[in-house]
């Protein structure tokens, strides 16, 4: 056996795993690091597809999968289901690639959030670490483990290299957050959040609770969801929205990464954004758009959350790292750490870093190496209560997926609450960027974490037939300790 190919059989996966009749051939060779791949193969203009192609081409054809003609859920629930009936058939083989399974993904952030969700929702055991290739625009999720965040190469080579990582990488826990709107149905006019032209996968993460769902009640509208990097409302999320419709239109323009940041850019200046003072109403602001409340840490009360009235974007950040690897909530120095009780952001502490932004001028300032935004509160949950008559709607956005969201014309009151859900596994490489709280380096300066951050959720299941293509909603359950009758 060769170098290369030696190298290349640490990460082989025999095909009567995935098919139990299959012919075993033995003696074999237990890998090192067995991976399933999943490639968007219609990320990245023509990356994705190549890179489907190398892998197969590397790997066993059986172990690499297209997200857009297999769901992970159904690929993750049949592998794991011929596991368990190896196992029971004193399979040491099957029970080897079981504890050291590996996950790869390869597309955007949302692509990767939807892997992510369905690791979660169906609580595999042991929880597979998953490594983050990426073929997106944004690529925060990629860029805050170390996995970078320009395109990769395609070729043998680049994913032998690619693999060389994922071997050698170290586990990493990640906060995963629990979002829900409810709002009466209203009198006239519409709450129902307006994806850019149907982008096809947009609000995977968010949607309308079923009929069958606890949380529904009768003559209210309630919408879920969950995200792992970040929830954005105002102006920021007001572009990505223009920046989606306008790739709905006119598919051909953006066929690489380049292209599309470029893109993006100009969007930012056609919205007004750079010169936002002159253009946008102060209705538009974020103190006079809504209520904030945040409850800091868990079991503590709910506080008010004053916003600085020049605020027109406000994000709530699991990850160091928005709009293509800038840091908004920076490192703040000892003075700020003990004066405002403000910390390092840190991925598993069960707290979301709360900024806000006045312009495109204010975030440029991100460029700078110690630069940062307005940062507003660290917290356990946040809500947002809208009323109304302020303004006839806003723009949201989770894990880079925007919607247009009506506001109430009548006197009901639209309700949005974040809340801690809990974690998955994920690889990081020596460029790690995110921080964890169990790092050593860090000894006890961590007095602010509660260990009892972690809530409990809803076990009931869902009917399978409500997850939905390039989403895992249900993987957001409600926590059970969520006062439901605040949202109503």
């Amino acid at each position: 056996m060769g170098d290369k190919e030696a190298f290349l059989q640490q990460f082989y996966i025999p095909d009567y795993i995935f098919e139990p009749q299959a012919v075993v051939k033995s003696p074999m060779h237990i890998p090192e690091c067995p991976v399933i791949v999943f490639i968007n193969s219609r990320s990245g203009g023509q990356l994705g597809g190549d890179l489907l192609a190398t892998y197969r081409g590397l790997l066993n054809k059986s172990q690499v999968f297209d997200l857009g003609d297999e769901a992970p859920d159904k690929v993750l629930h049949k592998l794991y289901h011929n596991l368990e009936t190896l196992k029971s058939c004193n399979d040491d083989f099957a029970s080897e690639i079981q504890k050291r399974l590996k996950l790869i993904v390869a597309g955007g952030d949302g692509t990767a959030s939807w892997l992510l969700g369905v690791v979660s929702d169906l609580k595999l055991a042991p929880l597979p670490p998953i490594a983050t290739v990426p073929l997106g625009t944004g690529n925060n999720l990629p860029f805050s483990f170390g996995w970078g965040k320009k395109n990769p190469g395609t070729d043998a080579e680049s994913v032998k290299s690619f693999l060389a990582q994922v071997i050698a990488a170290r586990e990493m826990k990640i906060d995963s957050w629990h979002i829900i709107m409810r709002m009466k149905a209203p009198k006239e006019g519409s709450c129902e959040p307006i994806a850019p032209l149907e982008l096809p996968h947009s609000l995977h993460a968010f949607h309308r609770v079923s009929n069958t769902d606890s949380l529904n009640q009768e003559g209210y509208h309630t919408f879920r969801g969950g995200f792992w990097n970040y929830f954005s409302m105002g102006m920021d999320a007001q572009v990505s929205y223009a920046f989606h419709s306008e790739r709905k239109l006119h598919p051909e323009k953006f066929k690489n990464q380049l292209v599309n940041q470029s893109t993006y850019a100009k969007l930012g200046c056609t919205q007004g954004w750079f010169c936002a003072s002159l253009i946008h109403p102060s209705s538009r602001n974020i103190a006079q758009l809504t209520k904030v409340s945040i409850m800091k840490r868990h079991g503590s009360q709910w506080e008010e959350l004053l916003i600085p009235r020049s605020i027109r974007s406000i994000l709530c950040l699991n990850l160091p790292s928005f709009s293509g690897g800038l840091n908004p909530w920076g490192t703040p120095n000892e003075k700020k750490e003990r004066d405002r009780d403000l910390t390092v952001p840190f991925v598993d502490d069960g707290r979301l870093e709360v900024v806000g932004f006045r312009d495109a001028w204010h975030g440029l300032v991100l460029l700078a190496p110690k630069g940062h935004g307005t940062r507003l509160a660290q917290a356990h949950r946040i809500r947002f209560e809208f009323h109304k008559g302020v303004a006839d709607c806003t723009y949201m956005r989770l894990d880079g997926e925007p919607w247009k969201q009506p506001l109430p014309v009548d006197d009901n009151t639209v309700v949005v609450e974040i809340s801690h859900l809990g974690q998955v596994n994920m690889l990081a490489t020596q460029d790690c960027k995110s921080k964890s709280i169990s790092d050593p380096k860090l000894g006890s300066s961590l007095s602010h974490y509660d260990e009892d951050a972690e809530d409990s959720h809803d076990e009931s299941d869902e009917d399978y037939e409500e997850r939905r293509k390039f989403g895992a909603a249900d993987t957001f359950r409600i926590p059970e300790d969520v006062d439901i009758s605040r949202l109503s």
